[in-house]
Protein backbone atom coordinates (compact mmCIF):
# COMPACT_ATOMS: atom_id res chain seq x y z
CA UNK A 1 0.00 0.00 0.00
CA UNK A 2 1.45 3.54 -0.84
CA UNK A 3 0.46 6.69 0.69
CA UNK A 4 1.06 10.33 -0.42
CA UNK A 5 2.90 12.42 1.71
CA UNK A 6 0.95 15.60 2.72
CA UNK A 7 2.77 19.01 1.79
CA UNK A 8 4.50 20.74 4.17
CA UNK A 9 4.44 24.64 4.00
CA UNK A 10 5.83 27.07 5.96
CA UNK A 11 5.04 30.71 5.42
CA UNK A 12 7.63 33.43 6.53
CA UNK A 13 7.83 37.17 6.70
CA UNK A 14 11.22 37.66 7.08
CA UNK A 15 12.32 41.03 8.15
CA UNK A 16 10.27 44.31 9.83
CA UNK A 17 7.59 44.30 7.40
CA UNK A 18 3.92 44.01 9.94
CA UNK A 19 1.68 43.55 7.29
CA UNK A 20 0.46 40.05 7.35
CA UNK A 21 -3.10 40.09 5.65
CA UNK A 22 -1.73 38.50 2.09
CA UNK A 23 0.22 35.82 3.98
CA UNK A 24 -2.83 35.33 6.17
CA UNK A 25 -5.34 34.69 3.26
CA UNK A 26 -2.36 32.51 1.00
CA UNK A 27 -1.95 29.71 4.46
CA UNK A 28 -5.75 29.41 4.63
CA UNK A 29 -6.13 28.85 0.72
CA UNK A 30 -3.57 26.60 1.14
CA UNK A 31 -4.79 24.12 4.52
CA UNK A 32 -8.13 24.68 2.39
CA UNK A 33 -6.59 22.79 -0.47
CA UNK A 34 -5.33 20.00 1.59
CA UNK A 35 -1.63 21.28 2.44
CA UNK A 36 -0.41 21.58 6.32
CA UNK A 37 1.12 25.03 6.74
CA UNK A 38 2.79 26.69 9.40
CA UNK A 39 3.19 30.71 9.62
CA UNK A 40 6.08 31.89 11.57
CA UNK A 41 4.62 35.38 12.10
CA UNK A 42 6.08 38.43 11.81
CA UNK A 43 9.81 40.31 11.92
CA UNK A 44 11.40 36.77 11.66
CA UNK A 45 15.38 36.41 11.15
CA UNK A 46 16.82 34.60 7.87
CA UNK A 47 18.12 32.12 10.69
CA UNK A 48 15.15 31.90 12.17
CA UNK A 49 13.15 31.16 9.26
CA UNK A 50 15.44 28.51 8.31
CA UNK A 51 15.50 26.85 11.84
CA UNK A 52 11.81 26.81 11.29
CA UNK A 53 11.63 25.22 8.03
CA UNK A 54 14.76 22.79 9.42
CA UNK A 55 12.25 21.83 12.92
CA UNK A 56 9.04 22.03 10.54
CA UNK A 57 10.80 19.63 7.99
CA UNK A 58 8.65 21.30 5.52
CA UNK A 59 8.60 20.93 1.71
CA UNK A 60 7.71 24.09 0.71
CA UNK A 61 8.89 27.60 2.23
CA UNK A 62 6.97 30.65 1.30
CA UNK A 63 8.23 34.35 2.08
CA UNK A 64 6.87 37.21 1.59
CA UNK A 65 7.98 41.13 1.90
CA UNK A 66 5.88 44.35 1.24
CA UNK A 67 9.45 46.22 3.00
CA UNK A 68 11.36 46.34 0.34
CA UNK A 69 13.86 44.64 1.73
CA UNK A 70 13.65 41.17 -0.01
CA UNK A 71 16.96 41.83 -2.00
CA UNK A 72 18.68 41.50 1.21
CA UNK A 73 16.80 38.97 2.77
CA UNK A 74 15.75 36.25 0.38
CA UNK A 75 19.11 35.93 -0.50
CA UNK A 76 20.18 35.71 3.25
CA UNK A 77 17.61 32.79 3.43
CA UNK A 78 18.75 30.98 0.42
CA UNK A 79 22.10 31.08 1.62
CA UNK A 80 21.27 29.80 5.31
CA UNK A 81 19.19 26.87 3.65
CA UNK A 82 22.53 25.99 1.32
CA UNK A 83 24.80 26.51 4.50
CA UNK A 84 22.51 23.55 6.31
CA UNK A 85 21.95 21.60 3.28
CA UNK A 86 18.51 22.09 2.81
CA UNK A 87 18.59 22.03 -0.66
CA UNK A 88 15.61 19.97 -1.34
CA UNK A 89 12.73 22.93 -0.34
CA UNK A 90 11.29 24.74 -2.91
CA UNK A 91 11.00 28.45 -1.76
CA UNK A 92 8.78 31.04 -3.59
CA UNK A 93 8.65 34.75 -2.68
CA UNK A 94 5.92 37.06 -2.27
CA UNK A 95 4.56 40.58 -1.81
CA UNK A 96 5.41 43.83 -3.03
CA UNK A 97 8.28 42.50 -5.03
CA UNK A 98 9.18 44.96 -8.51
CA UNK A 99 9.60 43.28 -11.83
CA UNK A 100 13.31 44.55 -11.94
CA UNK A 101 14.59 42.20 -8.91
CA UNK A 102 12.43 39.03 -9.95
CA UNK A 103 15.72 37.59 -12.35
CA UNK A 104 18.29 38.24 -9.55
CA UNK A 105 15.98 36.61 -6.69
CA UNK A 106 15.44 33.75 -8.97
CA UNK A 107 19.28 33.90 -9.55
CA UNK A 108 19.66 33.50 -5.78
CA UNK A 109 17.74 30.32 -5.53
CA UNK A 110 13.76 31.24 -5.62
CA UNK A 111 12.07 29.24 -7.93
CA UNK A 112 8.97 31.51 -8.21
CA UNK A 113 7.33 35.28 -7.23
CA UNK A 114 3.93 35.84 -6.99
CA UNK A 115 2.67 39.37 -6.66
CA UNK A 116 -0.16 41.07 -5.22
CA UNK A 117 -3.32 40.43 -6.87
CA UNK A 118 -2.23 36.21 -8.01
CA UNK A 119 -4.96 33.88 -7.67
CA UNK A 120 -4.84 31.41 -4.98
CA UNK A 121 -5.95 28.63 -6.95
CA UNK A 122 -2.87 29.54 -9.03
CA UNK A 123 -0.03 29.61 -6.44
CA UNK A 124 -1.96 25.99 -5.28
CA UNK A 125 -1.11 24.48 -8.51
CA UNK A 126 1.66 25.56 -8.98
CA UNK A 127 3.01 24.09 -5.09
CA UNK A 128 1.30 20.74 -5.76
CA UNK A 129 2.82 20.71 -9.61
CA UNK A 130 6.55 21.79 -7.77
CA UNK A 131 6.14 19.01 -5.22
CA UNK A 132 3.91 16.05 -7.00
CA UNK A 133 7.23 14.07 -7.60
CA UNK A 134 9.36 14.47 -4.64
CA UNK A 135 5.96 13.63 -2.27
CA UNK A 136 4.58 10.39 -4.38
CA UNK A 137 4.37 7.03 -2.84
CA UNK A 138 6.27 7.51 0.72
Amino acid sequence: MTSTKMIRVLIAKPGLDGHDRGVKVIARALRDAGMEVIYTGLRQTPEQVVSAAEQEDVDVLMLSSLSGAHNHLFPAIMKELRKRNMNDILVLGGGIIPQDDISSLKTAGIREIFGPGTDTRTIIDYVYEQTTQKNRSV
